[in-house]
């Protein structure tokens, strides 16, 4: 199985730290018919972060601006390596440390048709993230 990289675009949301906050968020993105991929939750004491993969990030971006709440959009690298032992060190900490990329937070976002683990990182330098793991990637992209 070979892995593959590629730039994805990230929506965010804002939210207040109290219960229901992320059923109206999601009750939002259900009614716009938008599904959602993946998603993490980063706790900021008062205020939640919702980072989201979606099918439709403009659609996304506007359904939550009407509903009244503060997001934005991001671009991150979706990265798949194969599910084994030290994947993860040698296919994305390793290249990454090497071309002195900063990863600034990552998630697991699922299992690719292919087996292998899909994984979100936003990176200090999408460019050039990108650019070093593809190179510590095998030529077969069939993820």
């Amino acid at each position: 199985m070979g892995g593959s990289t590629m730039q994805v675009t990230q929506v965010s949301a804002f939210l207040e730290n109290r219960p229901g906050r992320l059923l109206h968020l999601m009750h939002v993105l259900a009614e716009a018919q938008i599904n959602l991929i993946a998603h993490e939750i980063v706790d900021a004491s008062d205020f939640g972060i919702v980072h989201m993969l979606v099918d439709s990030p403009r659609r996304a971006l506007d359904a939550i601006r009407r509903a009244g709440l503060a997001c934005s959009a991001a671009t991150v690298l979706q990265v798949t390596v194969p599910d084994e032992p030290g994947a993860f060190v040698e296919k994305i900490l390793k290249p990454l440390a090497e071309a002195r990329i900063n990863i600034e937070y990552s998630y697991v976002c699922g299992v690719s048709p292919s087996g292998g683990v899909r994984i979100v990182l936003k990176v200090d330098d999408i460019a050039r993230g990108e650019k070093a793991l593809a190179a510590s990637q095998p030529k077969d992209l069939s993820s």
